[in-house]
C-alpha cells in the first residue's frame, strides 16, 4: 500500500485522500450539522426572535461559536504548529481573523449566501492543505512552496462565509443587525484569543518535552485525516441533497 501512494503524482494522492475520506465518512460517521459551522437549536431560536441590540448574548454567542467550533481550532492548530515566535503568531492569526471579519459582515449584510456543504468542505480542505504545507507535501509533490500568509488570509474568508451562510438561512431582524453583528464579531475573536492560549499552552508544553519533532509528522497527518473527513461528509451530504 506504501509503494501504491508512493507511485502517484500529487494531485493524484489528493483526490485518493478526498475519496478516502469520504468512503470512511459514509461508513462510520455522521457529523451533525451543528459541529460545523451551525447554530444550536436553542440559540438558532434566539437569533430569530430577537430585535433590536443585544450586546452581551451576540457577544457570547461569538465566543461560543468559535470555542466550539473544531473546524477553525483545527486550522488555527495547524498554522501555528511551526510558528514559535509570538510575533509570527500574532501575524498569523490577525490576517485569519481579518478575512473572517471580512466575509461574515459582507455576506450577510449584503445576502451573499453561498451553499452550506460547498463552503464547508472548502473550510474542510483548508484543514487539509495546512495539514500538507506542515508536512512539507507542496515541495516533494510539486517542487514550490505556497504564500503562507496569504494562503492564511484567503481560508479565513472562507471561514467567515461558512458562518455567514448559517445566519442568513436564519433571517435576522434588520432591527439593530449591524449592531448585532459587531458585537458577534468581537466575541468570536475573543473566542479566539481564548482558544489560542489554550492551543499554545498546550503546544508549548509538548515543545519541551523533547519528543515535539519526533511526532510532529504524525500529529499533522491526523490533522489531515480530519479535515478529509469533514470534506467526504459535506460533499456526501451536498450531492446526496
Amino acid at each position: 500500500m506504501t509503494n501504491f501512494f508512493k507511485s502517484m503524482t500529487g494531485w493524484e494522492r489528493l483526490f485518493a485522500f478526498m475519496g478516502l475520506g469520504m468512503m470512511l465518512t459514509a461508513l462510520f460517521g455522521i457529523i451533525p450539522d451543528a459541529l460545523a459551522h451551525g447554530v444550536t437549536q436553542g440559540d438558532k431560536g434566539y437569533i430569530q426572535e430577537t430585535t433590536g441590540v443585544h450586546a452581551i448574548p451576540f457577544v457570547y454567542l461569538g465566543a461560543k461559536h468559535m470555542m466550539t467550533g473544531y473546524d477553525h481550532l483545527l486550522f488555527l492548530l495547524g498554522v501555528i504548529f511551526f510558528l514559535y515566535r509570538m510575533k509570527d503568531v500574532t501575524i498569523y492569526v490577525t490576517l485569519f481573523a481579518v478575512g473572517h471579519v471580512v466575509t461574515l459582515l459582507s455576506g450577510v449584510l449584503m445576502e451573499i449566501s453561498i451553499n452550506a456543504y460547498i463552503i464547508d468542505a472548502i473550510i474542510g480542505f483548508s484543514i487539509v492543505y495546512k495539514a500538507l504545507d506542515n508536512m512539507g507535501a507542496y515541495q516533494r509533490w510539486f517542487g514550490f512552496q505556497p504564500n503562507t500568509k496569504i494562503a492564511t488570509f484567503i481560508f479565513g474568508l472562507f471561514h467567515g462565509f461558512g458562518l455567514a451562510t448559517k445566519i442568513l438561512d436564519y433571517e435576522l431582524s434588520p432591527d439593530g443587525l449591524l449592531a448585532n453583528l459587531i458585537f458577534f464579531n468581537i466575541g468570536v475573536e475573543l473566542g479566539q484569543i481564548l482558544a489560542l492560549a489554550v492551543i499554545l499552552i498546550a503546544i508549548t508544553y509538548w515543545r519541551k518535552s523533547g519528543n515535539f519533532l519526533h511526532h510532529a509528522y504524525k500529529a499533522n497527518a491526523f490533522i489531515m485525516m480530519l479535515g478529509f473527513l469533514l470534506m467526504g461528509y459535506q460533499l456526501t451530504g451536498y450531492f446526496a441533497s
